[in-house]
């Protein structure tokens, strides 16, 4: 949360410009551009209310659109990672019950068949692994199905599915 008198004054905040410097098409992306807008205000600082003020909406039209943009935002990165996991040369399925203590050594075995070389220890894989599992990790145990790929270049990705 941003304290009230760290926050930007409303007027002083240009969305368009923001959008341009950030790159944004409407038409290549998946958000509209209600959305980027409302998200590029909320990044800035702006609160919910300030932006139903700008826009001449209500703060539940803003929050309604805020969470369809996050929503969307998150589905386009489950898609990158899933288009990213049908070509990379390694993919390892790490079950429900597994000891995060395995995962390293199952991942070194499917990457020594596929010639692909990582540069991360067991504990540094371990740690990279528990890290992006978020809460299908919980101590040792992996509490939800996960699925670890390595890119050629060594690159390890970690999907919930």
């Amino acid at each position: 949360m941003v304290a009230d008198d760290e926050r930007p004054d409303p007027a002083d905040v240009d969305a368009d410009s923001i959008l341009e410097r950030a790159g944004f098409d409407a038409d290549e992306s998946v958000l509209t551009r209600r959305q980027a807008e409302v998200l590029a205000l909320r990044e800035r600082g702006l609160r919910q209310s300030d932006i139903a003020d700008r826009l001449g909406t209500s703060r539940a039209n803003v929050s309604s659109v805020e969470a369809s943009a996050r929503d969307n935002v998150e589905r386009a990165r489950e898609t990158v990672a899933f288009a990213e996991a049908l070509s990379a040369p390694v993919r390892v399925e790490i079950e429900t019950g597994t000891d995060l203590y395995d995962a390293p050594k199952r991942v070194y075995d499917a990457c020594d068949e596929a010639g692909v070389k990582v540069n991360q220890t067991a504990p540094e894989l371990m740690r990279a692994i528990g890290d992006r599992a978020g809460d299908a990790v919980r101590g040792r145990e992996v509490r939800r199905r996960l699925f670890v790929t390595v890119a050629a270049d060594g690159q390890i990705r970690v999907r919930r599915p």
